[in-house]
């Protein structure tokens, strides 16, 4: 079973971000979606994830219609994404801001727990277990108790990864993540996904830093203008003589 998009197109008004894009994510892989700035990239991701209904065409979850559910649908349905902004709470800190994300499968309200009602408190145990443990999991453990806001943006962005990953999501949906990391923490950033990817979880990112797409993914889809100009595996891809001249560039600049 996969994640298939099959000819999405989104207009806004006369402007066309997308045309008739089709491709195929498949379960337990890591799909890339490159291309330049304006190629349609975060538009197909809002479309996936039901911030913009698709003008025309299909998107599909293991064979489940999704197409035009509003995110909390599409998040019950196993979706879970990221965004280039990271998004918190200000005064909460890591901790609780990745325990608000697991309240979505927990049972318990957001504010039954903030109230401390009956029922909550076991509940908010396990959560904070699993917190805990995803900080572990992506290093992060030991800012649990920081503010969001206080952090560094690399930092951030591994937060926001983090809040996907509590959701209990099957699928991520990760805009950029290796944006704004150091090498150690791209480093550390590409051995997590892989361990992700290794333990059934289907990936698709959106990304600028060819060489972690490259040496990270299963499978690339480029875009162009809001069009598919091809996909294939990494190699296929950093030797495809339209995307070299559309977008990689020269062959020391993906190097």
């Amino acid at each position: 079973m996969s994640l298939v998009v099959d000819g999405v197109t989104k207009t806004f008004g006369g402007n066309t971000a997308l045309q008739d894009v089709s491709f195929t994510v498949e379960t337990g892989k890591l799909t890339a979606l490159i291309g330049p700035n304006g190629a349609g990239k975060t538009t197909m991701f809002n479309c996936i994830a039901g911030l913009h209904r698709p003008t025309s065409g299909t998107v599909t979850l293991d064979g489940r219609d999704i197409t035009g559910l509003g995110p909390s649908r599409v998040l019950d349905a196993g979706i879970a994404r990221t965004f280039q902004l990271v998004r918190s709470f200000r005064e909460l800190t890591v901790l609780e801001t990745i325990m608000t994300a697991g309240h979505w499968r927990s049972g318990q309200g957001f504010w039954n727990s903030i109230l401390a009602l009956p029922g909550a408190r076991s509940s908010e145990e396990t959560l904070a277990s699993e917190a805990h443990a995803t900080l572990e999991a992506l290093g992060l453990h030991h800012l649990a108790g920081r503010r969001v806001h206080e952090l560094p943006y690399g930092q951030q962005r591994l937060v926001e990864i983090a809040k996907a990953l509590m959701t209990g999501a099957r699928t991520l949906l990760l805009d950029e993540p290796a944006a704004g990391l150091h090498p150690e923490e791209v480093h550390s950033l590409r051995q997590l996904l892989a361990a992700l990817r290794d333990r059934g979880t289907t990936i698709l990112l959106v990304e600028h830093n060819m060489p972690f797409v490259l040496s990270i993914a299963d499978h690339v889809v480029v875009l162009e203008f809001g069009r598919k100009i091809t996909d294939g595996t990494p190699v296929e891809i950093a030797n495809d003589q339209r995307v070299i001249d559309s977008y990689l560039g020269k062959e020391e600049d993906i190097a």
